[in-house]
């Protein structure tokens, strides 16, 4: 394997959580203001896929940091990994990623067995998605 390969798929991944983000995004803000509260399908398919796309993610991404990045092997063997240069990429990003994984994975397994929305789930995908934004690393992603 490359690393120049697995940063192509990482970031084409996270195309792919980006565009399902959003309808998530649109589907958790249609049932929270629909008129019943009931979770939908859609609701349930998108925090499904969101998810799926989350864990793929983050297992390219850890194999990429601990197998394959010369700039964190390097950072690691120079003391430097929780400057301020490399903790961002290297220690935040990734840790802030699983978190949100993690609680998408809990949102999934409550959307799937349960009927209505509840106002503690909403807070949880809130703080997922807000995790998400803050460590997305957009300048790499869309040029900086």
């Amino acid at each position: 394997m490359d690393f120049s390969l697995m940063l192509n798929a990482h970031r084409g991944f996270a195309y792919l959580i980006l565009l399902t983000t959003a309808i998530f995004i649109i589907a958790l803000v249609m049932t929270m203001f629909g008129y019943s509260g009931k979770i939908t399908k859609l609701l349930r398919k998108s925090t499904l896929f969101t998810m799926i796309f989350f864990h793929t993610q983050a297992l390219i991404g850890l194999i990429m940091l601990f197998f394959f990045s010369p700039g964190f092997k390097a950072a690691l063997e120079a003391g430097e990994l929780m400057t301020k240069k490399y903790r961002p990429t290297y220690i935040e990003h990734p840790t802030a990623m699983i978190i949100a994984a993690v609680l998408l994975t809990i949102l999934n397994k409550k959307f799937k067995t349960n009927d209505k929305m509840q106002m503690s789930w909403v807070i949880m995908a809130v703080i997922a998605l807000a995790l998400m934004f803050w460590a997305f690393q957009w300048n790499r992603l869309f040029g900086g």
